[in-house]
This record gives C-alpha cells, structure tokens and sequence, in this order.
C-alpha cells in the first residue's frame, strides 16, 4: 500500500475543508489562513493514488521560516492510515513544527505523537451560561466614530463601550476573523475602572451583541492571563480547549 502527500490548490481541498468545519462545530482560530494570500501551503493526502484527505502548512507571518502544520484531515474510511498519512504529509511538506487545537482530536494525537517541546499558545472558550449583571453606574452602547476605537464605519455595530459616568471605562468588540457563524469577542478595561466587573459586563453585553446579529460568540486568551481566565468565565463562556504548539522530532 502506498501513502503519499502532494502539493494542491485550495479548490482541491474545498469539499473536505466544508467536512473537517462541519465534524469540529466549534470556532477554528487559524481558519482565515487558508484564504491570506502566501500564507498557506495546500497537500492532498493519497492511498494508493486514491484521494484521502488534505493537510494545511502555514508558511508566513510569525511562521516564516518555520513551516507549521495547522490542519489534517483524513476521511473516515481511511483514517485507519492517520499516523502514516500525518508522516507522510511531514515528509512532503518538510514541515518544522504542529499547531493545533485540542478540540481538534485528531491534530492532536498528532501532536502528541510525533513533537516534543509542547506549549499552550491559547484556552479557547465557548458561551454557555447567560448572564444579567449590572454594575451600578455603568451603561452599554454601541461604539461610534468618537470613540476613535480605530474600526472601520461598517464594524462600529460590532463594537462597544461602556460608560460609567459619562466616561469611557471598557471597550471591547467581535472580530470575524474566523469560521463563520463564529465571532472571537476582546476587551480591555481602563486602569482607574478594573476590579469593578466591567470586562465581565461588557463581555457579556457583546455576546448579546454576537447573538443578535446571527453569530455565536467565542473567546480566548493566554494561559497566564488570570485576570482574563476570570472575566470571561464570569461572562458565561466556559473553557474548551487549547492552542498548542509543538517542534516536530526529527
């Protein structure tokens, strides 16, 4: 039996991308990759010549030089060849190191498998609970182009701000970076204003924003970042995975 990987064309992989987005039912983070001109590197995977599957390397940005496999897909009547196909995409693509998220089982079984050096890059969240705080004083609106938020005219409905007095405290917004319906929801909060629950209300008010404008919204953040960890989980979103990074043992 042979097991190969070849180089494709994004159209090659399409009809398989549309399965491997339907099986994961969940916000793919480095989904817009694929479509960033140079940025990824296509493979069709092959049993004995017959179509199994695609991988995807990224090959620009903060990976230049360091060609990382983010996506691998093996159809189901051949995934009894996964760990072959996974080397032989390897082989092919001369790929350095693996990112992928662990809500993405068979990624990271690959990761697992053939890397060491294994860091957390992300906690993915997804929503869960509804949540009705109201911190005295403080007010919710969509953002507008006087609060110089550095958006575009067409994004200021995906933005926000809360007021406490008159004065911006938060702002936050949805950014649709992503697979679609799925929206990545950030904020910041001023230093006079923080310990007060306003990333958690604003945080909360955008993923009403999100909803009710057909999408659903998620979240991440870094390991370390508690303070985050904290005000997402208090705005409903549970956690649900991670983003990992490995070196490829050679």
């Amino acid at each position: 039996m042979e097991l190969s990987a070849g180089p494709a064309d994004l159209r090659d992989i399409l009809p398989w991308r549309a399965t491997y987005l339907l099986e994961m039912n969940c916000q793919v983070v480095h989904d817009s990759f694929h479509t960033r001109s140079g940025w990824s590197e296509e493979y069709q995977l092959f049993v004995d010549g017959t179509p199994a599957g695609y991988g995807s390397v990224v090959v620009a940005g903060p990976w230049a030089g360091t060609p990382t496999i983010y996506e691998f897909f093996v159809v189901p009547d051949y995934r009894g060849h996964a760990f072959k196909l996974f080397e032989a995409l390897m082989g092919a693509s001369g790929a350095a190191r693996i990112n992928g998220q662990t809500n993405d089982p068979m990624i990271t079984v690959m990761l697992h498998t053939f890397a060491h050096e294994i860091t957390s890059e992300s906690i993915l969240f997804h929503d869960r609970l509804t949540t009705a705080m109201q911190p005295a004083g403080a007010r919710f609106r969509t953002a507008a182009e006087a609060d110089d938020l550095g958006v575009s005219q067409d994004q200021l409905q995906w933005h926000g701000v809360v007021e406490v007095d008159g004065t911006i405290a938060a702002t936050g917004g949805i950014l649709f970076h992503y697979n679609r319906p799925y929206g990545d929801i950030y904020m910041e909060v001023t230093d006079a204003f923080r310990r007060r629950g306003l990333g958690a209300f604003i945080v909360q008010e955008l993923k009403r924003v999100c909803y009710e404008g057909g999408s659903v919204p998620s979240a991440r953040c870094r390991p370390d970042n508690a303070a985050s960890r904290l005000t997402l989980q208090r705005a409903g979103f549970v956690p649900c995975g991670n983003i990992l990074n490995g070196v490829i043992r050679r």
